[in-house]
């Protein structure tokens, strides 16, 4: 017996969003929330999904009449937890590519209210070959561009028929690109100003931020879900138990889409710029700055990385030590998320390798770990030693870079290769490795040998590293 609603019946909600992508970290965010949502505060708002791509799951998911399986697993209040809900906010899919008249039809809803989408980094763009007369338009800003266009129609440029817009694709400012794309495809399709107007006044696009890490489809585990369930099921989705969702907009978007309410971490900000590094610097951050540690010390996942003694200890102090302090946020909420941040990493179900994580290490080092170099420097007056010796400890890293695997920029790659080849021992030779990596801008976009000292303390690391090994080498620095 396969999931619909003769065997979960449930409430039934006028269609208020529309969804762009039925993909499953919407499936696993966002709609679960609005679900939870309609539970808890009564918000009474199903959820129309539009297919993005010409192939997708909206045939699946009509199969099973919107409904799916949600696990959300991970660690909850210092405990190890695995629970699972049937999702029921989805009353329905279209693919525009077979039912464009369903699609247009949408627009013409008049309690339609949101529009949230996740149609990847690459999917609020440009496409200047889309026509209005397209059935549908390739990108997704231009399937959006006839949608609004038709509704502006249908409704006659009514001020109280715009829309909220809220993507979550992972770009900055998506809300504000999303818009800007629109405004492009109406001025390519020569559209009458009074819409352009329309767009501006009675729309609103906000920029967001999602974190939740959504592994997907459980297909290594699958038949004991379905035995489990008691039914099946092709849609289960797995996700961990952090959520985050930054929304920066007007404080009427609060009032209408009051998700904090149901006690979910849900936040609505003027401007989420600090949420977003706040992001970047300790999760991606940390992430990044205890690769190449861990990796020398033997390592192979997050994991086991945090729940080691030595390496454990190096990645807990660099995150409160040495990048929390460079923040501006309250300190209550960035020890809450730094916390947040920890208890994600060790999640035991999620298996979460360090070698994948080094993939293009050095771009990676220079936004999401250099910043808070600097700026550690910049108040504190001293350089932080965690995170110089992580930056020692990468550089060592592409010395072994064939038998490791790693990969990145391919200049990168060369760069060390040469460096390394004529290693001899020498702290001169150390020395003239280091300069040369810190001298290159075209990755950290400033010569690093400029910053007082660092030269200095990163030889220093790196003889260590290759003197006593790398255990010993981070216990000196934890000590």
């Amino acid at each position: 017996m396969k999931l619909n609603k003769e065997i979960h019946k449930h409430a039934e909600y006028p269609e208020r969003v529309l969804q762009f992508g039925e993909g499953n970290f919407l499936r696993a965010f966002t709609d679960w929330m609005i679900d939870l949502m309609n539970k808890k505060i009564g918000f009474r708002s199903s959820i129309v999904v539009i297919q993005p791509l010409e192939q997708g799951l909206v045939d699946m998911l009509n199969d099973q009449d919107g409904l799916y399986t949600l696990y959300l697993n991970g660690i909850k209040d210092g405990e190890v937890v695995r629970e699972k809900t049937v999702i029921e906010a989805i009353s329905r899919g279209i693919n525009p590519y077979r039912d464009y008249g369903k699609y247009h039809e949408v627009s013409r809803n008049p309690e339609l209210r949101f529009v949230i989408s996740n149609t990847t980094e690459a999917g609020i763009v440009f496409d200047e070959k889309d026509r209005l007369e397209d059935k549908p338009q390739n990108s997704f800003p231009g399937k959006v561009t006839a949608l609004l266009y038709e509704r502006y129609k249908h409704f006659s440029g009514a001020k109280d028929k715009g829309l909220i817009f809220i993507p979550c694709e992972l770009i900055e400012k998506n809300g504000e690109n999303l818009k800007n794309t629109i405004l492009q495809y109406a001025e390519l399709w020569n559209l009458e100003k009074s819409f352009i107007q329309w767009v501006e006044e009675a729309n609103t696009f906000c920029n967001s931020l999602v974190d939740r890490i959504v592994p997907g489809f459980p297909k290594d585990t699958i038949e004991e879900i379905t035995q489990e369930l008691g039914y099946e099921d092709k849609l289960v989705v797995e996700g961990e138990q952090f959520h985050l969702w930054v929304i920066e907009g007007p404080d009427f978007v609060a009032e209408e889409f009051p998700a904090d309410k149901a006690d979910l971490n849900v936040i609505f900000v003027k401007d989420l710029t600090p949420y977003r590094t706040r992001k970047v610097r300790i999760l991606n951050g940390a992430h990044t700055s205890m690769v190449p540690v861990s990796l020398l010390y033997g390592l192979e996942t997050v994991r086991k990385a945090v729940e080691d003694k030595t390496a454990g200890r190096f990645i807990k102090e660099t995150i409160f030590e040495e990048i929390v302090p460079t923040l501006d946020l309250p300190k209550e909420e960035l020890d809450y998320f730094a916390n947040a941040v920890l208890d994600r990493f060790k999640n035991p179900f999620i298996k979460h390798f360090l070698i994948s994580i080094a993939l293009n290490s050095h771009s990676k080092f220079e936004t999401r770990v250099l910043p808070s170099l600097l700026a550690y420097k910049d108040r504190k007056g001293v350089l932080p030693k965690r995170l110089v010796f992580s930056l020692a400890s990468l550089i060592k890293l592409y010395q072994n870079q064939d038998n490791l695997g790693l990969k990145d920029d391919q200049e990168v790659l060369e760069m060390y290769k040469k460096l390394w080849s004529g290693y001899d021992g020498t702290e001169d030779c150390i020395e003239t490795i280091v300069e040369t990596v810190l001298a290159q801008e075209k990755i950290w976009k400033m010569n690093l040998n400029a910053i007082e000292g660092l030269k200095e303390e990163i030889c220093t690391c790196l003889m260590k590293i290759e003197q006593l090994g790398m255990t010993e080498a981070i216990k000196q620095i934890n000590d």
